[in-house]
């Protein structure tokens, strides 16, 4: 029995995965934010009504956080994740407020062996964090590397190594 449930050969282009919810408190917006994003309309309910928010919101930091929590609890605990190279974009495109309940959703966009590491796979995901009432609060591209269950032959790195360069 393997050791996971998830690899690299189970991560296909087109793939999308529910990643849970989670729902923000004031106080939890509050803590985060002092810190790791101090503004006032993060910190005072007062404050941010006085911004273009008119409410107290949550850093934009915050829901990144928090979408990387409901990645690791909802899927790359069970997965043979080895880490991430990075983001390729990151936008935040609606404010959230004290209350609102977020859920997020993974699409595997790409996944391709990497040709450097026959044990490794690369998947590029796109993560979409949505509100209560559907509405897309962020977006996220990023990749991600993964154990395969089946390391590449000498065969398919022959094979890789005549294609044009990725890694």
């Amino acid at each position: 029995m393997s050791q996971f449930k998830y690899y690299w050969e189970d991560l296909t282009a087109g793939s999308v995965r529910d990643l849970g919810t989670v729902t923000l408190s004031a106080e939890e917006i509050k803590t985060f934010a002092r810190q790791f994003d101090p503004q006032p309309f993060h910190l005072d309910e007062a404050a941010a009504q006085r911004s273009h928010f008119r409410n107290l919101c949550a850093s934009g930091w915050h829901t990144c956080a928090l979408a990387m929590k409901l990645t690791v609890e909802n899927f790359l605990n069970e997965s043979a994740s080895m880490g991430s190279p990075g983001l390729e974009s990151l936008r935040w495109l609606k404010p959230v407020y004290a209350g609102d309940t977020l859920r997020l959703q993974q699409t595997i966009v790409e996944s391709r062996p990497l040709r450097t590491r026959p044990d490794t796979g690369l998947v590029r995901s796109c993560w979409e964090m949505f509100n209560q009432n559907g509405e897309k609060v962020m977006q996220m591209e990023g990749y991600g590397m993964f154990g395969r269950r089946h390391p590449a032959t000498a065969q398919e790195i022959a094979q890789l190594e005549k294609s044009p360069a990725k890694d």
